[in-house]
């Protein structure tokens, strides 16, 4: 059994399996670990931490044959994994290399595509858990302005908002950030990464503490009036809404404030809605088309 360590990324994965092939190691002999492990910190043996370039015969006798040369692999894996290398679990590396090794020493390129693989079905529920944190994050981050467009002399407000991901996606949001609000700079500021646009480029700086991020901006008053504005109370159905916007998020949203208060007086304002007078239709504006419409219409 050998220890690899690599960061929690896709590029030091990537780079560890190419090793890994390379010296023809099967994925039941490799145990991931992230972050940075030394023997006498993780409690592991010396022997136990791998060598590459000193496979013995037992590897070889398999029927495998040896390659120095980078696997080719379709670009559908190349996708999947970069995706899953956001998850928070540190169980999509093992996973990984499983395909990998199929896909490569297997010649199965067809395993992506097994959906009644376990692994492929475990990598495939990952990627749907990523996919519904990334939507997520679109819909429930709310920028703060923090600064008027003459504060830094740039002509462009600056917003901040915090998020609080399930999965590492702050990157996998990057684009959608940029080009959504590319006419102002903001911060998305999260525990794990803080992502900044500032009109010509994004940078990416270390996580913070929610004490970073703003607490309010004049502009939530406004968003709430809209909010109450846009809310139908015939139309709630709790139980879906907060399949849809759990509670863990409503500490971070500006409406979270007044949405109970509206769900609790939705009964109240839908009979007010029934008793309502019906109200007188307004005259039909003068208009050439809709007269020749009516023309069409008298005529059948």
């Amino acid at each position: 059994m050998k220890t690899v360590s690599i960061e929690p990324n896709f590029k030091s994965w990537r780079e560890m399996s190419r090793l890994l092939l390379g010296d023809m190691v099967e994925p039941a002999n490799v145990i991931w670990r992230v972050g940075q492990l030394y023997p006498e910190e993780s409690g592991f043996d010396d022997e136990m931490f791998f060598e590459f370039g000193k496979q013995g015969e037992e590897e070889n006798a398999k029927g495998y044959q040896r390659t120095s040369q980078l696997p080719r692999v379709p670009k559908h894996f190349m996708s999947l994994a970069e995706t899953l290398s956001s998850h928070r679990s540190g169980k999509q590396w093992a996973m990984l290399y499983e395909i990998l090794w199929i896909i490569t020493y297997g010649n199965n390129k067809a395993i992506l595509y097994h959906h009644t693989h376990p692994t492929i079905r475990k990598v495939e529920n990952m990627r749907k858990q990523i996919g519904r944190d990334i939507h997520k994050m679109r819909a429930f981050v709310r920028f703060r302005k923090v600064s008027a467009p003459d504060d830094d002399n740039s002509g462009r407000e600056h917003f901040v908002s915090w998020f609080e991901p399930d999965h590492l996606i702050v990157r996998l949001n990057a684009n959608f950030y940029r080009k959504r609000f590319a006419g102002m700079n903001f911060s998305i500021l999260t525990p794990d990464e803080c992502m900044h646009w500032d009109g010509n480029q994004l940078s990416f700086t270390e996580g913070v503490a929610k004490t970073h991020a703003p607490e309010g901006d004049e502009l939530e008053t406004l968003w709430k009036s809209y909010y109450r504005s846009i809310f139908n109370p015939a139309r709630v159905k709790i139980k879906m809404m907060q399949t849809e916007m759990p509670k863990k998020y409503w500490k971070n949203l500006p409406e979270a404030d007044i949405i109970e208060e509206l769900i609790r007086d939705s009964s109240d304002r839908i009979s007010d809605m029934m008793e309502e007078t019906n109200r007188e239709l307004k005259p039909r504006p003068k208009n050439a088309y809709l007269d020749y419409l009516d023309e069409l219409n008298q005529g059948e």
